[in-house]
């Protein structure tokens, strides 16, 4: 059975239509809750735990979710808005059998998405998820509970000050961050309370941006695939280092002292040469996606330090690193893994082990945080109607192949449908930027014929 709804983060679309509906995720719950017991061998599963960013159609979304799975019998915990990570920590130390975050991460306030953890606070795997697709083609009403069996609600107060300890206690030790000027952009989002919190607590001076969400703004202007007014509010106060977050605040970009910006590719550079040399880095590995740069591949194969490459999706990321045993791990857009205190990306916790780095080293974030350059690498986006498969057609295969033979020996090429939206991604590199420029336009302007012959 093909997957219909979820994606490589969960199930995601615009608010109010099709998928993204109140009926489809009280479906969803009730789906969710039948699958997870029968695999519990017929026992009742029992405990929910619902998270939520900012957007205006949370509201709706968390009622439908929240009876979805009271019709089941299922007990649930509203945590109110919170970052996805403290969703999967809460699922572990409530002992909950499954993990709700509504959100859809980086896109603007009117889409909005259903990711879901497993007791042990990781993302559901494909064939759970396969599983529930399954029971949402077929009749759920069988399943529902007796009148006398229906769960119950209510909210955790104290759900994102449980969030806050369990960060600052990945903290090193007797270490602050007194000393530094930091500008956080919480993206109007999910981390918009708990950022400026913990650098506070942590006695850093804290300049506060993108934290006042009134349901519409959500990443609009702000957060980490927006960091123009970041990059301006660093320079302008002078700071040390800026820190973007994303709309679930799961992603982490960072902007240097001269307004720079620092991807993923740089960061997950600098926690692993820091943590070889401590001897923290499990495996002496480090895994990532197609999608990080050559040049952090090359630098990290200097230092004797392993690469691996998994598919798009901090959840491949985190499959990859448990088959290894490895503790770093993550995507040059940002989802940073540190597996030894995380089950899933968290951009306020790898920020504040780079911040240490920072600390420990003396070195301005322009210097520690910029240890190789990246090779020149273009990324474009061609859109379809969904249901078609440009990717199918021969033309496109055929030009993908001609695109490989180009930089087979001075650069590569990744042609990708994403797991989230109905677009084909474009991606190429190497040392010569006008032949990658030229690579990506040919490869686009074929794939756009193939989108209207279609």
């Amino acid at each position: 059975m093909t997957r219909q709804y979820f994606g490589t983060d969960g199930i995601r679309g615009q608010a109010n239509t099709f998928p993204m509906t109140a009926e489809m995720s009280l479906k969803v719950a009730m789906a969710t809750a039948v699958v997870l017991r029968q695999r519990r061998n017929g026992d009742q599963t029992n405990r929910a735990v619902i998270g939520k960013d900012t957007r205006l159609s949370c509201y709706m979304l968390e009622q439908a979710l929240t009876a979805g799975f009271l019709s089941m019998g299922m007990e649930v915990i509203l945590t109110g808005p919170i970052p996805t990570p403290g969703i999967a920590k809460l699922t572990q130390s409530l002992r909950a059998d499954v993990g709700v975050m509504i959100s859809a991460s980086h896109n603007s306030y009117q889409d909005n998405g259903i990711k879901l953890f497993g007791a042990d606070g990781h993302k559901l795997g494909d064939e759970i998820e396969q599983a529930i697709e399954e029971k949402l083609a077929g009749d759920i009403s069988t399943d529902l509970a007796a009148p006398g069996e229906l769960g119950k609600a209510q909210r955790l107060d104290d759900a994102l000050g449980r969030y806050v300890e369990s960060i600052k206690r990945t903290f090193p030790k007797g270490e602050s961050l007194d000393g530094l000027k930091i500008v956080v952009d919480c993206a109007n989002g999910a981390g918009y309370k708990v950022a400026p919190m913990v650098l506070w607590e942590l006695e850093a001076e804290v300049i506060a941006i993108g934290c006042t969400p009134n349901g519409r703004n959500i990443n609009e202007g702000y957060g980490a695939t927006a960091t123009g007014n970041l990059q301006k509010a660093v320079v302008e106060n002078k700071a040390d280092v800026g820190i973007a977050l994303d709309g679930d605040a799961d992603r982490l970009i960072m902007v240097d002292e001269k307004g720079n910006v620092i991807d993923g590719d740089q960061l997950m550079a600098a926690l692993a040469l820091s943590w070889k040399e401590q001897g923290l880095l499990k495996n002496d590995g480090v895994v990532t996606t197609v999608m990080s740069n050559l040049g952090l591949e090359r630098l990290l194969k200097e230092k004797n330090i392993k690469m691996e490459r998994a598919a798009v999706g901090d959840r491949y990321v985190v499959e990859l690193m448990r088959k290894g045993g490895y503790n770093l791990g993550g995507e040059q857009s940002g989802h940073i893994i540190l597996s030894d205190h995380s089950t899933t990306g968290d951009g306020l916790l790898a920020a504040l082990h780079v911040l240490a780095i920072l600390k420990s080293q003396g070195k301005p974030a322009s210097q520690a945080l910029n240890l190789f350059k990246p090779l020149p690498q273009i990324l474009r986006s061609v859109r379809f109607e969904n249901g078609a498969k440009p990717l199918d057609n021969a033309q496109v295969q055929e030009a993908i192949k001609r695109a490989e033979k180009t930089l087979v020996d001075d650069g590569r090429v990744l042609v990708r449908a994403s797991g989230t939206e109905p677009v084909i991604r474009v991606m190429a590199e190497g040392d010569n930027p006008k032949t990658i420029e030229n690579v990506v336009g040919d490869l686009c302007a074929v794939i756009e014929k193939a989108v209207r012959q279609a």
